[in-house]
């Protein structure tokens, strides 16, 4: 027990040691002066390079002070530690966006990305990027046009509905239909499908950010027409489908399809909306996976609205499509949300050439990257992961376990959910080091490399990874500078080994 009168005396102590401390810092004109003329910082701005030492001081300090060293170290050799720190992060030229290697077998993956382009979209951006364009300039009246012209024709063509726009993701879209069709009126929507995805998108929420009122029909598992019709008033402005993109309901479950809620709506003069999610343009059965709902679909079943995704199974870059009923996406065209919710031109060129591609090419699976990974068979992928093993097997010890496992991949962002496709994996196990330490080692490789830990082995699954040789170079040299450090550690003086 501390006596009460010892306790101030140890505070003084605690300030006094910090106050050492802190006088062994060096300043932050001193350390940049140690920078100047170096490679790291010869053609970099002056600012900057203050800027960045200033965060490897405060770094240090806070290292410092947490570890509680005494006695503290000299100043020479923070200052050291300091410019080292600053140094290390000027060589870094990489931008905040790095290119990574996904190995999850998750080929729509939120946190990655999601889909990537196909090169007629990548092309597209670049031109846009550098040149001026007609993003909102009609070329044959030489006057202002609509940026929807870029994708419109497409979008129509493609979902047979009678008109279409764009904004910057389904969210979005959401947003605006509810607002622009239904503010200060009811919606008619299943309890079972007031549904909730990643980065907080809320349905309930959504609804009332658009001054809508939400009316819940049903129950969490079972919802019927009557539920639909019952509920209809003076006050009713839409019946809302909501696809639950990222769950199922299985058992003793029910509920209305869109065709009936069409026939419902007509009855008592209401439109029907459809958020779709993911949003499909091609038959998913195709690739041995469950039936997901295509917006074509849903118009023809009758549906005034239908919104999706562009950066999902569409395989385009982010944004919210929504099509329909010309009349009403004009009311969504004139509202001030829009504006507020639209696209760039960057966005508008990728997903352009991404819809031309699904009117033009000859073989879609082989044009669009999303549709190719999920288009690859368990023997391709069999004999991709072999190749990958044969590069770097005989550059490893004998402490790592390499082996080609089976494995099972996922579609992602939401996208059939209750869906896998079998996969190979390659499985790299280590005698000493844990699954996490080997994943954490690849997140340092260049580029990157991106797996999953499953029981006892890091799997890095072959039906997302885009670039085989880059992998393998990748994995080969991050795997040996592991065996080396490890290597090392093992032969530490007694006393010293890991974790004493």
């Amino acid at each position: 027990m501390v006596r009460k009168d010892a306790q101030p005396d140890r505070r003084k102590r605690q300030s006094a040691e910090r106050a050492a401390l802190l006088g062994h810092l060096p300043s932050v004109d001193e350390c940049a002066r140690e920078l100047t003329g170096r490679a790291e910082s010869r053609h970099l701005r002056r600012d900057y390079v203050i800027a960045v030492v200033r965060r490897a001081l405060q770094k240090v300090r806070s290292g410092l002070l947490a570890a509680g060293h005494q006695p503290a170290p000299r100043r020479d050799e923070i200052a050291a530690r300091v410019v080292a720190l600053a140094a290390a992060a000027l060589n870094d030229d990489w931008p905040g966006l790095r290119r990574v290697i996904n190995a999850t077998g998750v080929v729509l993956h939120t946190n990655l990305g999601r889909a990537a382009l196909a090169e007629p979209a990548v092309s597209a951006i670049v031109e846009a990027a550098r040149y001026p364009s007609n993003l909102e300039y009609d070329l044959e009246r030489g006057a202002r046009g609509d940026r929807d012209a870029a994708v419109e024709a497409e979008l129509c063509a493609l979902t047979g509905a009678e008109a279409a726009t764009v904004v910057n993701n389904n969210a979005a879209a959401v947003l605006l239909a509810l607002a622009g069709l239904a503010r200060g009126r009811e919606v008619v929507v299943s309890r079972g499908e007031l549904i909730e995805i990643g980065g907080s998108f809320r349905l309930p929420e959504i609804m009332a950010l658009s001054g809508a009122v939400m009316r819940e029909v049903g129950t969490t598992n079972r919802t019927h027409p009557r539920d639909y019709a019952g509920a209809i008033g003076p006050e009713t402005a839409l019946l809302l489908k909501v696809h639950p993109s990222n769950f199922r309901v299985v058992g003793f479950s029910a509920a209305v399809g869109v065709a009936e809620l069409v026939a419902i709506g007509r009855k008592h003069n209401v439109e029907v909306i459809e958020d779709l999610g993911s949003g499909a343009l091609v038959a998913t059965q195709s690739y041995g996976l469950g039936h997901e709902p295509t917006a074509a679909e849903s118009i023809a079943a009758g549906a005034g609205l239908v919104s999706f995704s562009g950066d999902k199974l569409l395989g385009g870059p982010q944004a919210g499509l929504i099509v329909g009923k010309g009349a009403l996406i004009e009311r969504l065209r004139v509202h001030p949300l829009r504006r507020a919710l639209r696209c760039d031109k960057l966005t508008l060129a990728a997903l352009s050439a991404t819809l031309r591609l699904y009117r033009r090419s000859a073989d879609l699976n082989a044009a669009l990257p999303t549709l190719a990974m999920l288009s690859r068979s368990a023997d391709q992928l069999e004999a991709d992961a072999r190749r990958v093993l044969e590069q770097i097997a005989g550059r490893l010890d004998a402490d790592f376990d390499l082996r080609v496992v089976p494995c099972l991949s996922q579609v992602g962002a939401g996208s059939l959910p209750a869906e896998e496709q079998p996969s190979r994996a390659l499985r790299i196990g280590h005698r000493r080091l844990s699954p996490d330490e080997l994943a954490a080692a690849l997140r340092q490789s260049q580029p990157p490399v991106i797996g999953r830990v499953s029981a006892d082995a890091l799997l890095l699954d072959l039906r997302t990874v885009d670039d085989l040789d880059l992998l393998a170079r990748a994995l080969a040299a991050a795997l040996e500078r592991l065996g080396d450090k490890d290597a090392g550690a093992q032969r530490l003086p007694q006393g010293k080994e890991r974790g004493k």
